[in-house]
């Protein structure tokens, strides 16, 4: 077997829906096996899915295991050349995968690869290559500094924003988001940390690569992964979860050094987690007294563009859901340039772009929004009768 493709779902069933759907079209040519470990979700995921994938294997957890456990679990039961850890809610091209592959053969002392993630409107995420977190690189993240000097080698060296997007790099960190390894070199190390319940894990496997030899590299192939656009990264949640995954990656590899980071750290996380509850906690008293957030801003629009039949489906979600929309009757051979000759000119309203699958490649969607990324333009997709975008999942029912 060459390749082992490991998914974790936790009740996002219409996004692996997505997601294996693409994989399915990028693997056609490529000896491989699909894994998904259901973290325990409450949404039906397995029973919606599995008369779908009839060839995935699907383990059941009988609780939320997290990221590393379980896809240790789905590792342990896998046999191919390559793994491949992948988010569910990501968007792979045709030809992602298979370009990775021959660069990993290509290049034997490359343990691990990642690639360009897009985020929903097209542009660059800059989780896609990241520096490891020493404690002056957690210093100038958390400072505020690698925010303000992105492009300075040392300030900005988390994101590695130096580097070019359109070329092959190695770095340091590859995003759990899409981390491909050789199988070998996953044992060699010993697997994923269980320590980190989610978030982080991914840094500290890098770390263990590199400290045995292996290479990290960034490839200029693009994905698209929604997180960067659904997580809410100021809620108190996320900032306590990430900045504790932070300060156990501190701990563990750079313990002589802990009594002097550990506090600026543990005070950064007691700060800005206390920021996000505060925030949250206005946001709620506001709600409650009846006031609105962002009153003045427009409704977003909808987009749609696919065949008749599709354009007939989707006015159907428009009306249950009272959506403001326009129809463009078109397909990939028609209308190769998708929105693009189509999309409004107001910033200030947020517009969906609803692409048919059955009649535009994933590589072609994601080559059309990453050749001019508008933040007001959005990516969505509508294949057996689900709706997805960002913000929301829709069904036509």
């Amino acid at each position: 077997m060459l390749l082992s493709v490991i998914i974790v779902n936790y009740n996002v069933r219409h996004y692996l829906e997505q997601c294996l759907h693409s994989l399915t079209k990028a693997l056609e040519s490529i000896e491989s096996e699909f894994i998904v470990v259901d973290n325990h979700s409450h949404d039906g995921s397995v029973e919606y899915l599995k008369p779908i994938f009839t060839t995935v294997k699907f383990i059941r957890c009988g609780h939320n295991m997290g990221f590393s456990r379980a896809n240790n679990i789905g590792i342990k039961q896998c046999s191919g050349e390559y793994v491949l850890m992948i988010n569910p809610d990501t968007i792979v091209g045709a030809e992602v995968i298979l370009n990775v592959l021959n660069f990993m053969r290509a290049h034997p002392k490359a343990g691990a690869s990642g690639v360009r993630m897009l985020k929903a409107d097209g542009s660059n995420a800059m989780e896609s290559r990241r520096g490891l977190p020493t404690p002056m690189t957690a210093f100038y993240k958390m400072s505020g500094l690698c925010a303000r000097f992105p492009k300075h080698h040392k300030l900005g060296h988390y994101y590695m924003s130096d580097l070019s997007w359109d070329e092959p790099h190695q770095i340091e960190v590859v995003s759990g988001a899409f981390f491909m390894i050789r199988h070998d070199a996953y044992n060699e190390v010993g697997g994923l940390d269980e320590d980190y319940f989610m978030y982080g894990e991914d840094i500290d496997l890098s770390c263990r690569l590199l400290e045995k030899g292996w290479q990290n590299w960034y490839l200029p192939q693009s994905i698209l992964h929604y997180k960067g656009e659904s997580t809410q990264k100021t809620s108190f949640r996320y900032v306590h979860v990430f900045y504790e995954a932070m300060l156990i990656f501190i701990r563990k590899h750079y313990g002589n050094s802990s009594y002097f980071i550990n506090l600026p750290v543990k005070a950064a996380i007691f700060f800005k987690a206390t920021a996000a509850l505060v925030k949250n906690a206005m946001f709620t008293v506001s709600r409650s007294l009846g006031f609105k957030e962002n009153e003045n801003t427009p409704t977003a629009k909808y987009l749609f563009i696919g065949k008749k039949d599709m354009l007939e489906q989707c006015k159907n979600i428009v009306l249950n859901n009272g959506l403001d929309a326009e129809y463009i009757n078109a397909d990939q051979i028609s209308s190769p340039e998708g929105h693009l000759l189509n999309i409004g000119s107001d910033p200030d309203r947020m517009t969906y772009v609803v692409y048919d699958m059955t009649v535009y490649s994933y590589s072609h969607v994601l080559n059309i929004f990453s050749s001019c990324p508008m933040k007001h333009v959005s990516i969505g997709t509508y294949y057996n009768n689900v709706l997805i975008t960002s913000k929301e999942v829709m069904c036509n029912e």
